[in-house]
């Protein structure tokens, strides 16, 4: 009560009769002391000194650490040396080598069924340590929905245009506007494959390279497969029991899995168009519950909704419009 009338919480008074409360000013435009392993000016000064020696000069800080230490001697550790490069700009891009071009993450954004999808490639295991099938799985981001799967032993480009093929051929895409996104994986950057996207019209789309979450819808439905009860996590006899598992799998995800991410209903319904009507028919039943129990209610009923685009890439500024214009 009294921390309430002082209008600070429990928290903060805790933390102050702790024992363990800071000593210094802990708001961001505070003076504090200089930490006291923070290098000099002179030591600051020699260290330039030093890398700016004819015999260092083209020399990384990586390199010329280990030559010190040869020698017998240490002025700083290797990232101070660089930090202290950096800030005196000394730190630059050498040699005939293009420099390093940090690559934009591309942006797509699909407000319906079969705009974008998203695809790759993980492993399952085999009948024996050590061997694995692979698993090769579409999904269209907006619904996902899983439009493709097939379960080979190999990885190459043939099984993935033959994936491509079907799950085009079984979604009836024929002149819309499709995008493909995909790892750099080398089926995904096979000549052939790529020929095949082009003939079919598709844009393919490519995660930036070292980048890890720049597919996370493919990366997500993984571990949904994996996690899911019944997994054969030790692996199955054969290709065929593999398929078979995998098929069922699907069949559960796609037309009875309630999806969070798409306001819990199933993948086959946000595909089919179905989602806004189930959604008001829950708000319906919501309301009318609501209605004959006011008392029950504190708040106002639960928002049963669904995005109405998604996007595979970050969207500040098109999350900044929408929220201008709304």
């Amino acid at each position: 009560m009294a921390c309430r009338e002082i209008g600070i919480s429990v928290r903060t008074y805790e933390r102050w009769t702790s024992g363990k409360a800071l000593k210094v000013d802990g708001r961001p435009g505070a003076v504090r002391p200089e930490p006291k392993n923070k290098l000099s000016e002179a030591e600051r000064a020699a260290v330039i000194s030093v890398m700016n020696r004819p015999e260092y000069a083209s020399l990384p800080p990586s390199q010329v650490v280990p030559m010190l230490a040869d020698d017998g001697v240490y002025i700083a550790s290797e990232s101070t040396i660089y930090r202290i490069l950096r800030e005196n700009n000394q730190q630059h891009h050498r040699g005939r080598s293009k420099a390093p071009i940090p690559r934009e993450p591309v942006t797509h954004v699909a407000s319906g069924s079969n705009q974008v999808w998203s695809w790759d490639i993980t492993w399952l295991p085999g009948p024996v340590r050590g061997m694995y099938y692979r698993l090769y799985m579409i999904v269209d981001i907006y619904s996902r929905k899983i439009v493709g799967w097939e379960v080979w032993e190999t990885e190459s480009a043939t099984c993935a245009e033959t994936l491509i093929r079907r799950a085009v051929i079984r979604e009836g895409i024929k002149s819309n506007p499709l995008v493909i996104h995909s790892d750099n994986g080398s089926p995904m950057k096979a000549a052939t494959y790529q020929a095949l996207l082009e003939a079919l019209g598709i844009t393919k789309s490519y995660s930036r390279p070292r980048v890890s979450n720049d597919n996370p819808y493919s990366e997500s439905l993984f571990k949904t497969c994996k996690y899911r009860p019944g997994y054969p996590a030790h692996g199955m006899r054969s290709l065929e029991q593999e398929r078979r598992w995998v098929r069922s799998f699907v069949e559960w995800y796609n037309t009875k899995h309630h999806h969070s991410g798409i306001g819990f209903v199933t993948p086959e319904e946000r595909h089919r168009g179905e989602a806004d009507r189930i959604l008001d028919n829950r708000r319906r039943v919501y309301q009318m519950a609501r209605e004959r129990h006011p008392e029950r209610w504190a708040r106002s009923p639960r928002a049963w909704s669904a995005p109405d685009w998604v996007a595979l890439g970050p969207l500040t500024e098109m999350a900044d419009r929408a929220d201008a214009a709304s």
